[in-house]
């Protein structure tokens, strides 16, 4: 196959001819850290870089430059990157990679992040990562265009994280404000315009019947036109429903405190229950509800977290008319609608993200 202009073949694939094919070892040096994570301080004038996507705090620092990070084993060993110009501190068991050389810290660290779980996937024959050795980041191959296009490769893909981290941010304060409107609008702090009658005290027996969710494993069907629902959410497709008007759902063993709204007819594992709701209730509000209820104080297990459907009943909540109901109801709606759409334009970022990626730290794509 004739090679593109301007491209030449590698061990590792087909480059630009200007780019140079190094291993992380020639362009970096590594250490560890020496701290452990009972040594954070809550606010700690440094960042502590520990075995966790979280940046903790601490009053001390044992570096002072331009550094990548990774964690060096734990749950997000593979996945966890972090990118620091400054005074900083790090856990005994996260590798530092400084004092770059042919590469800049900022590209050198997207093209890391973006590779290095793969690389040390090729050392172990389980399906997760449980450690890293400073070999596997020395060994890395690392493909280097000249400085000019990594300064511009890595100031694309740092505007289009800006944009990622200023969406996050955004969606984090709509969901706290619309969790201070379930509290206030739910339990007649706030009462909406136009309404003024009382709240009735009820048990949630007298509006409901709950449901209990079959086994999954006969009815399976990848193809079905109704979901299969677990505490997770849906876990596959059916033809077949348990039922088939708006209900709420709650987890009856495992996950017990997230409640879930759905619309459509639907079929639930046994390990969830759902509600049969009745007319005077509106079932988005009975959702928004279920939300307020801290249901972990009605766990019935010393193990494995589980409810009971009478004890469900029985619980006390206090619920204004249909009206008031159907006006909260929209509203906390809205909101989610909102929270949403944003959640939908941030994967679009990122998967934006993502393309540009695999076009620019590949050469496919040239920023000259």
């Amino acid at each position: 196959m004739e090679l593109k202009k301007g491209y030449k073949k590698t061990d590792i694939g087909v480059i630009p001819e200007d780019w140079e094919c190094l291993k992380v070892e020639d362009c970096v040096s590594i250490t560890t850290g020496k701290k452990n994570t009972d040594d954070n301080i809550a606010d700690g004038l440094y960042s502590f870089f520990v075995r966790s996507q979280q940046v903790e705090k601490i009053n001390s620092f044992s570096f002072n430059c331009e550094a990548v990070l990774t964690a060096g084993d734990g749950v997000g060993t593979g996945r966890i990157f972090h990118y620091i110009n400054g005074k900083f501190d790090v856990h005994q068991r996260v590798y530092v990679m400084t004092n770059f050389r042919n590469v800049t810290g900022k590209f050198f660290y997207f093209y890391f992040s973006s590779y290095f779980y793969n690389e040390v996937s090729k050392y172990t024959a389980k399906s997760s990562v449980d450690s890293v050795r400073k070999d596997m980041i020395a060994k890395m191959s690392l493909l280097t265009p000249p400085i000019p296009e990594q300064h511009a490769i890595a100031s694309a893909l740092s505007d289009i994280d800006n944009l990622i981290d200023v969406l996050n941010k955004l969606i984090d304060k709509k969901k706290n404000i619309k969790q201070g409107a379930i509290q206030e609008l739910l339990t007649r702090k706030k009462r909406l315009d136009g309404f003024s009658r009382e709240w009735k005290t009820i048990n949630l027996g007298e509006i409901l019947e709950i449901g209990h969710g079959k086994s999954q494993h006969e009815i399976l069907d990848l193809n079905g036109k109704y979901p299969i629902l677990a505490t997770s959410g849906e876990i596959g497709r059916t033809n077949m429903f348990l039922y088939d008007k708006p209900s709420v759902l709650i987890g009856r063993k495992g996950t017990i405190n997230k409640p879930q709204y759905i619309n459509t007819p639907f079929w639930t594992i046994d390990t969830l229950f759902y509600t049969k709701i009745h007319d005077s209730v509106h079932p988005k509000y009975l959702y928004y509800l279920f939300c307020t209820i801290d249901w972990l104080l009605y766990n019935e297990a010393s193990g494995v977290p589980s409810l009971n459907s009478k004890t469900i009943e029985s619980i006390e909540v206090y619920i204004p008319i249909l009206e008031e109901q159907t006006a909260i109801a929209n509203i906390l709606s809205d909101m989610d609608a909102e929270i949403e759409a944003l959640e939908q334009k941030l994967n679009k970022y990122k998967s934006i993200k993502q393309g540009m990626m695999q076009e620019l730290l590949t050469g496919r794509i040239r920023l000259v």
